[in-house]
């Protein structure tokens, strides 16, 4: 980056925000970027690798043939980033950072969601176990092939950091610079804190708007829930003929805007009491400073119990966790009884682990395979394998 764009990046972030100047680097040194910043060439490389591609056809909660205008997992991680970009510049936080964090956080996701995270964590136990947070970390850390010097994406240690939201203590004593901070019990930076509630802020709001759109919510039943009332209310008052669907957009767009205002405010607050002299005093603070007031908390916390009784346990719902689970399951099952099943890189990479870690080597790569899968392709895959008629 040109010595003018670091002097006008410098002028617009708070000193507690993260800045390319300050960044520790990548695990593979590079030349810098021209007429770029270093995380705007982390969000770059992002974008263009193959697993941001695949979240076209990952499902959030309803799997991709189900319905051409249900979230996906890329749609997603779009609102994340625009919901947490959007706190950033209020915050006078490090926006590209935020955005580059918000777009790599489900690259590891499975097929399939939750439940196929479900499954594939099932079939790993005795092997370390499958977690998509951290596969998010090995995918842009190693699987990705795009460079001729190095494996993976070879990310900022601030982007990398900001991807690994949570990780046991042991898997952190394997991880390195990243895993550092779940051993010393310290937290990560802003950014990083800004993009996971982004997260949930996102999914709770459109989870409604999917789950009304599939005709398994109404407005009227959601009422119960305090934050989806008092917009409810509101628009009817507005906007007493509206039709159906644009009250519903009107009454999930406002639910956002409350919660992004009240982080905004709330964060500040804790901001100008913490008081941060630089990312490293962030990072050595006993607790995150980016969060909701407590009644908002309160009401978010409110809203997820509702989806989870009501949307997530839905008859309909439950019916695709558990073919999605077969499925995962079934797949994970037959490579590793033969992983020669699998394409021959996947197959070549299996036995090239199994060589120098056993079993535990080649059902990590069994994993990687599946994990990588869209909704579409594991269940086309599963059909090759399993259903006669199918041909392979």
């Amino acid at each position: 980056m040109s010595g003018a764009a670091s002097l006008a990046s410098l002028a617009t972030l708070a000193p507690y925000a993260a800045d390319d100047l300050r960044s520790r680097g990548r695990r593979y040194p590079e030349p810098p970027p021209q007429y770029r910043s270093e995380f705007q060439r982390d969000r770059d490389r992002i974008i263009h690798c193959n697993a941001f591609r695949r979240l076209t056809y990952k499902t959030q909660v309803f799997v991709n043939h189900e319905g051409d205008l249900y979230r996906t997992r890329v749609t997603h991680s779009i609102e994340v980033a625009q919901i947490a970009r959007t706190i950033a510049r209020a915050l006078a936080l490090n926006e590209t950072l935020t955005e580059a964090i918000s777009l790599a956080h489900d690259l590891g996701h499975t097929p399939f969601g939750h439940a196929g995270q479900d499954a594939l964590n099932a079939c790993m136990r005795d092997y370390g176990g499958f977690e998509h947070n951290l596969q998010s970390l090995r995918t842009v850390d190693e699987l990705e092939e795009r460079y001729a010097r190095f494996p993976g994406l070879n990310l900022t240690f601030e982007c990398r950091e900001g991807i690994l939201k949570h990780c046991s203590l042991a898997r952190a004593r394997e991880l390195g610079d990243v895993g550092e901070r779940f051993l010393q019990h310290r937290q990560p930076g802003l950014e990083a804190q800004l993009a996971n509630l982004g997260d949930e802020i996102a999914y709770n709001n459109h989870d409604v708007d999917d789950g009304i759109r599939a005709g398994l919510l109404g407005l009227e039943q959601l009422a119960e829930v305090p934050l989806v009332q008092r917009q409810l209310q509101e628009v009817q008052q507005l906007y007493p003929d509206l039709t159906a669907r644009r009250r519903v957009h009107e009454v999930v767009r406002r639910m956002v805007n409350a919660q992004v205002v009240d982080v905004i405010q709330s964060s500040s607050e804790r901001l100008r009491t913490a008081h941060p002299a630089d990312i490293d005093a962030v990072r050595a603070h006993d607790r995150p400073l980016i969060g909701m007031s407590e009644p908002m908390h309160a009401q978010h916390l409110q809203l997820k119990r509702f989806l989870h009784e009501h949307l997530y346990r839905h008859q309909r719902v439950l019916r695709m966790t558990i073919k999605a689970q077969r499925v995962v399951t079934d797949l994970f099952g037959a490579f590793m009884s033969d992983s020669r099943l699998m394409p021959e890189e996947h197959y070549e990479a299996a036995r090239r682990a199994e060589e120098h870690e056993g079993a535990a080597g080649r059902a990590r790569c069994v994993s990687d395979y599946v994990a990588g899968m869209t909704d579409r392709y594991a269940i086309l895959e599963h059909a090759r394998l399993f259903d006669p008629a199918e041909r392979t």
